[in-house]
């Protein structure tokens, strides 16, 4: 239970990271508003606070988290971007989940 409950932070502090990065490159790539800066930045802080959530080591938190970002991201391309991954982008995420998997849950002594 406490794997489901991570992962499950982990993809919403993806979310919160990738659209706090998505909604400046609107601006400056699609020449969009730049008032959508301000949901940018609430969302980068709401990205902080949530990775300040998990209750191990910040070290090992962002280093799983980098995992599950690089799997959300190429969701991201397909589902927001329109494109659809390839089998290489699929087998990247796939390793990187596997690594977040390895750095979080692999058993520790005490």
């Amino acid at each position: 239970m406490i794997e489901l409950k991570t992962i499950a932070l982990f993809l919403v502090t993806a979310v919160a990271e990738i659209v706090g990065c998505y909604l400046p490159y609107l601006w400056l790539n699609q020449g969009r508003s730049p008032w959508l800066l301000v949901p940018a930045a609430l969302s980068l802080a709401l990205f902080a606070w949530l990775l300040s959530l998990h209750p191990t080591a910040a070290g090992r938190v962002y280093a799983a988290y980098g995992g599950v970002y690089v799997f959300v991201a190429i969701l991201w391309l397909w589902l927001v971007d329109g494109i659809r991954p390839s089998a290489w982008d699929i087998a990247g995420s796939l390793v990187a989940i596997s690594g977040m998997a390895i750095i979080m849950f692999a058993p520790r002594s005490a």
